[in-house]
């Protein structure tokens, strides 16, 4: 494969609704579509990197800069390149890993598209569905009835498991309530960094609630604090934010830090190694699952692929489109049955809305 050129755009959708968590509320999500133009065809990506730096050190403007002045570059001067290789060749620029899945994503999608190959089928998939999950962020109000009002929609919906985002000052009480109210659903939460080691004793308030897991309670770098925790605590604990490697997902689980590993393809700089962490928790008997970071049809469909490994024993936040898009940049993804049909056509399986992308997008550029 040669890279001949590749289209930056950049489109604005709005939420259904506010989606709140521990280090801010999103309105609207500004997502970066690549489009690689190869000698084998043409391919879609997204970059899930938000549009400031507050889930990550990672935001869109600076993977619009790395991607442009190093990434693609990088790529074009290699020459021809076969599709495993490119994390090797991007390895050199540190970090970034969110822009570099998403050049990786396109280029994938260009491969497997000539090949005529779904992405499941590449990776060796065990299922035609997806179990389907769905994150509830705090309530923009802080009522505790505003967000039972929010679950009841998704349970009613079927989804198959209920995530609640917590931080300190909503965390006890809040799970407390769901769990009264829905004694059988599973159900997890995720604090998404906001607490620290002293918070121990109130994160084991949480223990009698039947969780499925506690999902990356202190910083991202805390890994030691994260298994003196895992000891405090019964709930099992998963870590997200921390996973940005397969070296990492080892150094992790030799530190006995986490019980369960939720795995983010932009976090960890593609598909490719999310598949090495995927394998290497199988290996481990770990078990692991596919997180969301309110992905497009584009981004969303690779997620559902790689979600039909046989490691995903976890249910995923792979939510249908209409839970955070009115009008998504592809044809919807709808639950059915609690489930979500994995793309069975070739690359990523989905063809972006042009003409609905068109009408979102608030700039595009052509890197050559």
């Amino acid at each position: 494969m040669l890279l001949e050129r590749v289209e930056l755009r950049f489109v604005d959708l709005p939420l259904v609704k506010p989606f709140r968590t521990s280090f801010g509320t999103e309105f609207a999500r500004q997502a970066m579509i690549v489009t690689s133009h190869t000698s084998v065809g043409i391919g879609y990506g997204e970059c899930v990197a938000g549009r400031e730096p507050l889930y990550s050190s990672e935001h869109v403007a600076g993977a619009d800069l790395v991607l442009t002045d190093f990434l693609i570059p990088r790529l074009r001067a290699a020459g021809e390149f076969d599709i495993e290789d490119v994390p090797n060749i991007v390895r050199p620029i540190r970090g970034h890993f969110m822009a570099k899945a998403a050049l990786e994503m396109s280029l994938l999608d260009a491969h497997l598209r000539h090949l005529g190959l779904s992405y499941a089928q590449y990776l060796g998939s065990t299922r035609s569905t997806v179990p389907s999950g769905v994150s509830v962020g705090i309530p923009t109000d802080n009522r505790i009835d505003s967000l039972l009002t929010e679950v009841s929609e998704y349970v009613e919906a079927g989804y198959v498991r209920i995530k609640l985002k917590i931080q300190p000052g909503w965390d006890v009480e809040p799970v407390r309530a769901v769990r009264s109210a829905w004694p059988t659903v599973p159900l997890q939460v995720d604090a998404n960094q906001a607490y620290t080691r002293a918070d121990g004793d109130v994160l084991a308030q949480l223990d009698p609630f039947d969780l499925l897991l506690i999902e990356q309670p202190l910083a991202e770098e805390d890994v030691v604090g994260h298994a003196e925790l895992r000891r405090h605590m019964a709930t099992p604990m998963c870590l997200d934010e921390s996973v940005t490697s397969l070296e990492v997902a080892e150094q992790i689980l030799d530190l006995h830090a986490c019980d369960i590993i939720n795995i983010k393809p932009g976090r960890v700089g593609g598909y490719l190694e999310a598949r090495k962490i995927h394998d290497l928790c199988v290996e481990r008997e770990v078990p692991v699952w596919c997180g969301g970071m309110l992905e497009t049809g584009i981004g969303r469909a690779a997620n559902i692929a790689l979600a039909s490994l046989p490691g995903f024993t976890v249910v995923g936040d792979i939510s249908e489109s209409a839970r955070f898009y009115a009008q998504d940049i592809t044809e919807p993804f709808v639950l059915k049955n609690g489930h979500i049909d994995v793309p069975v056509g070739p690359g990523f399986g989905v063809e972006p809305l042009i003409e609905v992308m068109d009408s979102l997008t608030t700039q595009k550029k052509m890197v050559s």
